[in-house]
């Protein structure tokens, strides 16, 4: 332990030394160094979505690919295309009447530095390098620490990483939590950590100690508004797409449902309809991915312990009556929640699961009111063809990102930005925004040529003269 600190230091040493020696990094190294990151995910696809799939036990190969490697290339690409136009100056106006004499303003955008990175093990390879795209756009040299969660996705991130850039561009550390903590307080110039909110009380207490500012993506409990006016079938099929990708172990998955009552039983329906199309079974199908750990496995059971004990009706959906008691991996069926309570820990925790709380209402006050009641949610979901009522939940909600009549949609959106707000997160990174993020804007003034000094006697002392006259035009 105390040789990895000791080589974290001497690294973060090297990258702070090296940024010193060489300044900020040219557009062309920028671009090179994120053409060699997309580079190095596309030559090696097949060796991640394996690995990743050998981390949980069973993971669907298809949809490793169309979340962690094509959904790194857009933001990488952007970047490489765009960088030029990002990394410009940004022109402001210089005050009067300074400005009429050749005074110019303008941001600077500089990098920070040294990034350090903390990455989650549910989508190992998209959330690490994704970000990448805007920290390396802003010219930074990056220090990551993988989670020791999914060791094999890890120790291949490290093995390629660390071929394909120098240790001053980027390096990764392994490691369980005694490194990440010690990661947590090294002196870095920004800290980006992905993960639950109860880790990141802990970041940054840990980031605090050298006032280092942090980017935190958390999660919480994004929820499902379905109106009325909704499409069910489509709406069913949406929502349990998001809540069965990945078995639901997701920070954007859609936690509950909250449905009008002149809906609740037909999107129940649905819902079951659409796991069966999705699923026919799920025990030894490849598709359907099971939970990470036993650990984890044993925190969803016991959500469902407790929601059972206080009253709620459990319904696994399981279309070919699969004996999941008996099973080589971490496999649980998707499983409606229904008639909960407040007190229950389903409807207070993230669930980060397959399991689905369904809730019905009457007024939509009531799923505005239960939103408002929680933590700010990362996402937030609405079904629907009612403009009143989407505008109602757009003005009386706060979230990350909305998606409507879709789920997540809106993290698939290069141009838009990427974060939560409140306990859900806070910073932006994605496209343009995650340039911003991971940059200094550095503010510049230019003062005229000093031989237009004369310009300032009036506002320096001695305070004589015409100061009054000054003044008052100044403050009229």
């Amino acid at each position: 332990m105390e040789s990895t600190n000791q080589e974290m230091q001497r690294v973060l040493d090297l990258q702070k030394q090296a940024f010193i020696k060489n300044g900020p990094p040219s557009n062309k190294l920028r671009i090179d160094r994120m053409q060699r990151l997309k580079s190095m995910i596309m030559d090696n696809k097949v060796a991640f979505v394996d690995a990743m799939n050998e981390d949980f036990g069973v993971r669907s190969k298809n949809a490793s690919y169309i979340s962690d490697i094509y959904g790194v290339i857009p933001s990488l690409s952007d970047a490489i295309k765009k960088l030029p136009k990002w990394n410009k100056n940004e022109k402001r106006k210089a005050n009067s009447p300074f400005n009429l004499f050749g005074a110019k303003a303008y941001i600077q955008h500089e990098p920070l530095g040294t990034i350090g990175m903390i990455t989650p093990w549910n989508f190992p390879v998209y959330l690490t390098f994704t970000p990448l795209a805007g920290i390396f756009a802003a010219g930074n040299s990056v220090m990551h620490k993988p989670s020791e969660h999914s060791p094999i996705t890890s120790n291949l991130m490290k093995e390629l990483c660390d071929a394909a850039f120098d240790e001053t561009e980027f390096a990764t550390f392994l490691g369980g939590p005694d490194v990440g903590s010690a990661f947590t307080e090294l002196h870095f110039d920004h800290l980006l950590y992905t993960g639950s909110g109860n880790v990141a009380k802990y970041v940054m207490q840990g980031a605090s100690k050298n006032l280092v500012p942090v980017t935190l993506e958390l999660g919480g409990k994004s929820p499902v508004i379905v109106g009325k006016s909704a499409d069910i079938d489509a709406t069913a099929k949406r929502v349990m797409f998001g809540k069965t990708l990945n078995a639901g172990q997701i920070c954007l998955a859609p936690d509950y449902v909250m449905v009008h009552s002149s809906k609740k039983d037909e999107f129940i329906e649905s819902t079951k309809e659409a796991v069966k199309e999705y699923f026919p079974t799920m025990k030894d199908n490849d598709d359907y991915s099971s939970v990470i750990n036993e650990n984890h496995f044993n925190r969803l059971n016991g959500l469902l312990d407790d929601a059972r004990e206080k009253g709620a009706t459990i319904e696994p959906i399981n279309p070919a009556n699969e004996d999941f008691n008996q099973q080589e991996f971490y496999k649980i069926p998707p499983t409606l929640v229904l008639n909960t309570t407040d007190d229950m820990r389903i409807m207070k925790e993230e669930i980060f699961g397959p399991l689905m709380p369904v809730r019905e209402f009457e007024s939509l006050e009531e799923p505005i009111s239960f939103i408002n009641n929680y933590d700010k949610p990362l996402g937030l979901y609405y079904f629907g063809k009612d403009k009143k009522e989407e505008s109602e939940i757009m003005d009386k909600t706060t979230s990350g990102g909305v998606t409507i009549n879709n789920v997540m949609g809106h993290i698939q959106q290069g141009d838009l930005p990427f974060g939560g707000v409140g306990a859900s997160g806070t910073g932006r990174y994605e496209g343009y925004d995650g340039f911003l993020n991971f940059s200094n804007p550095r503010a510049v003034y230019k003062d005229i040529s000093t031989k237009l000094d004369k310009l300032y006697s009036a506002i320096r002392p001695p305070y004589q003269g015409d100061i009054e006259k000054v003044l008052q035009k100044l403050l009229k």
